[in-house]
Parts: C-alpha cells; sequence; structure tokens
C-alpha cells in the first residue's frame, strides 16, 4: 500500500509499469506510426513492438528469451517478465509509435500511445555495451510531458468532460481492465460519475456510487488529520518524540530519536509490518492496532531518522498508537467521531471482512495461485487484513472521500493554519522530481501548474486515488477500484488531463 508521485520514471534492468496519474490526454496525431532507426537498439525496440503487439504469449517468450541480457534474466527469469507482458498487453492492447525521442546505437526512447485507449507513453530500452548486446530492461515512463504539436487545445466545457470520461472509462472496463467508480465534483456538485464492473462476481452484484471499496493507504489522510487536531488542542507537538507518548517501546532508539514530524512523513526510519511474520500469520489475528505494531515493535531502524524518506506503515500504525494513548481512546472510534461525523462520511470505516457489511466491493487480483488460469482474478481476502487501521486497509465511497476533501478545504476538520501545515509539502520522496512533495499524510504536487493534494491507495485488488485541487477551481476527483493498482490511478490521470483544458 504505497503512494506515488506521477511524473516520468526510467528504471534500468526493471520493469515497471507506471499507466496511472498524471497520463496526457491523447488526441489524433497528425501522422501515422514513425519508423525507427537502423540501430541495434532501433532493431531491438522494433522486435519488441512486433512480439509484444500481437498479444501472443509464445512470441512474447520467445522475444523475452532471446533478447535480455542473461546477467538480467538471472534476476527474474524469463516467465517472471512474460507475466508482466501480458498484463501489459491486456492493459494497453499495444502501441503505435508517435515519435523518436533519443536515439544512438546502444539506447533508445520513443513516445508511444496505446491502442486501447490512447494514452501516451514513452518506452525505453538500454543495451549491454558488450557482445551479446543483450538488453538491460524496457523502461516506461508515464506522466509524459508531450512536445507542443501534440498536445490538446481548446477549452472542454462541463458536457465535454463527462464525455471524453465516460469514453475513457467504458472502454477500460468493456476490455475489463477498471471495475470500480468515478465522481468528479466542482465544489461538491457531480460533473461526472459512474461506477462499473461487479462488487461481487460470486453474487453478480454490480459497482454503484454508493459502493464501500477498500482504500489501502488512503486512510493516512484521515490518521494524520487526527494527529493534527491533537497538535491544534496543545495535546502533542510534531516535534515531540515519540518515547514522549510511548515510553514502553521496546527499541530505545525509535523511543528517542523518532519524531510525529518523521512519522508523518516517512522519514523515520521505522520499518513496515508487511514483513514475514504477517504473511505467515493468520490475518485475523489483527485487528487492533497493537495488534499490527507488534509486527515490527522488536524490528530495528531502516536508517537514522530524518536521513531519507522511505515509505512504511509502520509508520502510521505507531501514529494510531500515539492517537490511542494521547486520547484514551480507540483509534477507530476517535477517527469516526472526529473526522467522518462532521464530514457527514456515512458509508466509511474499518469494516472487518469477516462480517456482514452491505454494499461492501470484494477485491479481484489477477495475484493467483499457480493453479489459476492465466488472466484469471481470484478474490484478494486472504491476501489483505481483516480490518484495516491508521496505515490503510478501511473502507469508504466515492461520494464519502468527496464529502472528506470538501470539509478539509473548507476548515471544518481543523483550522486554515493546521489544513495548510497537514497538505503542505514536507519532503520529496524522489529528490529528482521538484514538483512531487510528501506532507503529513498527503502528496502534495503541481500537476500543468496547479497544486492538487490528496492520497492513492493499491493492493492485490484494491485501489484508490483522491486528488484536490487547490487553485479555486473547486474539482475533486475521486476514484475507486476493486482491481489491481494501477486502474485508479490511470483513470484519475486522465480526468487530471481534460481538467488541464477547462
Amino acid at each position: 500500500m504505497s503512494w506515488q508521485r506521477s511524473g516520468r520514471v526510467w528504471q534500468a534492468a526493471v520493469l515497471v509499469l507506471l499507466l496511472c496519474a498524471g497520463t496526457v490526454a491523447a488526441q489524433a496525431p497528425a501522422s501515422g506510426a514513425v519508423a525507427l532507426p537502423d540501430t541495434p537498439a532501433g532493431q531491438r525496440m522494433n522486435a519488441f513492438l512486433a512480439a509484444f503487439n500481437t498479444g501472443d504469449t509464445p512470441a512474447i517468450r520467445t522475444f523475452i528469451a532471446g533478447n535480455y541480457a542473461q546477467s538480467v534474466l538471472a534476476e527474474r527469469p524469463v516467465d517472471v517478465r512474460l507475466g508482466f507482458f501480458v498484463d501489459f498487453y491486456a492493459d494497453t492492447r499495444g502501441f503505435d509509435v508517435r515519435r523518436i525521442l533519443q536515439s544512438d546505437e546502444q539506447q533508445i526512447r520513443i513516445l508511444v500511445q496505446d491502442r486501447l485507449v490512447g494514452d501516451w507513453l514513452e518506452l525505453g530500452l538500454q543495451l549491454e555495451p558488450e557482445a551479446p548486446h543483450g538488453m538491460l530492461g524496457l523502461m516506461i515512463g508515464q506522466g509524459v510531458e508531450l512536445p507542443e504539436d501534440l498536445r490538446p487545445h481548446g477549452k472542454l466545457s462541463d458536457a465535454d468532460f463527462a464525455r471524453e470520461m465516460k469514453a475513457y472509462v467504458q472502454k477500460l472496463a468493456a476490455a475489463d481492465r477498471f471495475s470500480g467508480a468515478v465522481l468528479v465534483a466542482r465544489n461538491g456538485q457531480p460533473v461526472f460519475e459512474g461506477a462499473w464492473g461487479m462488487a461481487s462476481k460470486a453474487w453478480n452484484q454490480p459497482n454503484r456510487l454508493d459502493t464501500k471499496f477498500n482504500l489501502g493507504s488512503m486512510n493516512k489522510m484521515f490518521t494524520a488529520v487526527c494527529i493534527a487536531q491533537l497538535a491544534e488542542q496543545g495535546k502533542l507537538s510534531f516535534d515531540d518524540k515519540m518515547g514522549k507518548f510511548l515510553p514502553d517501546y521496546p527499541s530505545a532508539d525509535v523511543r528517542d530519536k523518532v519524531t510525529i514530524h518523521q512519522l508523518l512523513t516517512h522519514t523515520s526510519g521505522v520499518p513496515d509490518y508487511f514483513n514475514e511474520e504477517y504473511q505467515a500469520g493468520a490475518k485475523a489475528r489483527f485487528r487492533t492496532v497493537q495488534d499490527f505494531v507488534d509486527l515490527f515493535k522488536d524490528k530495528p531502524l531502516l536508517f537514522e531518522p530524518g536521513s531519507q524518506w522511505r515509505y512504511s506503515n509502520g509508520n502510521f500504525m505507531l501514529l494510531g498508537a500515539i492517537l490511542e494513548k494521547v486520547t484514551g481512546q480507540s483509534y477507530f472510534d476517535y477517527v469516526r467521531e472526529h473526522v467522518y461525523k462532521p464530514a457527514g462520511m456515512t458509508n466509511t470505516d474499518a469494516y472487518e471482512m469477516d462480517r456482514v457489511t452491505p454494499n461492501l466491493a470484494i477485491g479481484y487480483t489477477t495475484n493467483c495461485p499457480p493453479s489459476a488460469a492465466p488472466g484469471e482474478r481470484c478474490n484478494n481476502l486472504y491476501l489483505h487484513v481483516v480490518k484495516g487501521g491508521p496505515a490503510g486497509g478501511g473502507f469508504s465511497t466515492v461520494e464519502d472521500l468527496v464529502k472528506f476533501a470538501e470539509a478539509l478545504r473548507a476548515n471544518k476538520l481543523l483550522s486554515a493554519k493546521y489544513t495548510e501545515i497537514v497538505t503542505t509539502g514536507k519532503v520529496h520522496p524522489n529528490p529528482e522530481d521538484k514538483e512531487g512533495w510528501y506532507a503529513y499524510g498527503f502528496q502534495d504536487i503541481r500537476e500543468n501548474g496547479v497544486r492538487v493534494i490528496g492520497h492513492g491507495g493499491g493492493f492485490a485488488g484494491i485501489n484508490g486515488n483522491l486528488d484536490i485541487y487547490m487553485d479555486g477551481s473547486g474539482y475533486v476527483v475521486a476514484v475507486l477500484a476493486n482491481y489491481d493498482p494501477p486502474v485508479a490511478q490511470r483513470v484519475a490521470g486522465k480526468a487530471r488531463s481534460l481538467l488541464a483544458q477547462r
């Protein structure tokens, strides 16, 4: 359950699927597909596209086995990479080359459009410097900044926006690449809304606007608001050490060095609780904040507090423990009373998966047992937590997320001063991306020159994204899905690109 800034990402020798937030709106190119250069790198990219665009699994396997460097295949075997490419083809239906961005003998970067919905991406590859010049990896970049002549022009009306969004999501849903709900509102009033797919495939129950979806890490926003409320009341300070509130915590380093600020910004070095003990344990064991803290409380710090940024759900679980200590309430009672209720969020809570909760979506993932057929979707009930908490795993609806955004922006949950403190970026998760910040449980980014805050969430069969526009336009984009990431970020990215034309 991690947060990720939209933007260009390049990672050599690793397959990266980043078809998500920030993708630029597609438009018909002025000309057809572009021929690639007759260089070793260009030839290899041509061979990849020829195999990949068929969607034929044996052809793709043959390409991987015959073109990747042996050292790379030793790290990730052919069949591991094959599974990625099979899913990637289902997401895109292949690519058409639109522009060559960089080319020499050993590497190439190209601008492409996918054939399913016309999203723009960068593809790149680099070859080994020595013979046999095998591929070191395929790089996939999203959040593409298009050349001026390929950018969409003109202004969209509300009707145009809704029509474009509907066509886009319907194509994804028809290809079984999206299942969930979408709500785009301006000043709390819907501009576009809809639901697609099944909340329960077993019972043939469709998703609805008021379907409750698992949030993944989006709960971190609620936890951060709770902590800021306590700071505003003078019950704690962001500079306080953790040991002030949890003096019996086993690790002296954590007690004496880690501050609340560092927990809120993922700069503490506290490890995650998604570890071997969690994986081996019965998920029904973990229901309270302390149940999760017990999974990592004896683990050492991963780095000196304040020296790095590293996403860890352990940070927010400790914030939940601090909240319980300060307030004398359970985390669940406090957030229900002080966030959900004042925001009017009547369909949001940490619903337990072994209890009967009406209109709750089941998550579906392609991360299935080996006995499953290729492309089959399995439910995720044995993979994620039975009850979510301060770090994620609760449930909400797109309607409730818009209510939360409106309450936050109207300073109903915090004063204007503390709302600004919580949502203003503190650290760069990626030092090279100066437009992407992490605040206190919120992302704070600049997208098409506009400040957008919010958070995403993802796990097997779980994906969500909330974008709150802070430019005075009043827009909020809420997307929740019960399919694997990055389906929600992909839809949110389309909304971002279209809103740039408003």
